[in-house]
């Protein structure tokens, strides 16, 4: 069996890595979903270093009114800072790489522990993972949604292409996690 995982979470990893090629490099996904530029980006550089000296996750809120409240309908921005800058982009995708291994295998050692039932049919087995994917999308992309966060339409779009990603995954772990014909079939 944990070959069978290995395998699965090796294919599994593979096709993230080929989906995440395509909808990035050639699609140029990230790039307008993740990376907009400011207008006067070096001025905005400049208040942000100036004002933001330590690393965390920061929101800009509109002046109070007199009444001590906030204009409705008044932007709030959110503002990341890392600490970390464009010399950190390498050693960070090796830490990306290794989550994504370390997930994709992860999701093939619980695609594995399923029920008899659920490791019966390629569509069952294809269909495990795709909930998982969509248990990872609702706590990674979904859950940025809000204040000072991302807007709707970045997070389904993030959302929607972790599902689907994880969904051709799950097409290639069903076919490596697929009984063997010595194993029982479930009554």
């Amino acid at each position: 069996m944990i070959k069978r995982v290995f395998v699965a979470g090796s294919l599994g990893f593979v096709v993230l890595t080929i989906w995440t090629f395509v909808v990035n490099v050639l699609f140029g996904f990230t790039a307008r979903m993740a990376m907009n530029r400011v207008a006067d980006e070096r001025a905005v550089y400049r208040v942000l270093k100036e004002n933001i000296t330590a690393p965390g996750l920061y929101l800009v809120n509109p002046a109070l009114t007199a009444e001590w409240q906030f204009s409705p309908g008044e932007p709030v921005f959110g503002v990341s800072y890392s600490g970390m800058g464009h010399e950190a982009a390498g050693p960070m995708m090796l830490v990306g790489f290794a989550a994504d291994v370390a997930t994709s295998l992860l999701v093939a050692g619980l695609l594995s522990a399923a029920s008899a039932n659920v490791l019966s049919t390629w569509v069952r087995r294809t269909g495990f993972v795709v909930a998982l994917g969509v248990l990872m999308a609702v706590a990674a992309d979904v859950s940025r949604l809000g204040i000072g966060g991302c807007p709707l339409e970045t997070v389904s779009a993030r959302a929607g292409v972790r599902v689907a990603g994880w969904a051709l995954a799950g097409l290639a772990m069903a076919w490596a996690m697929r009984p063997s014909a010595r194993e029982p079939k479930p009554a």
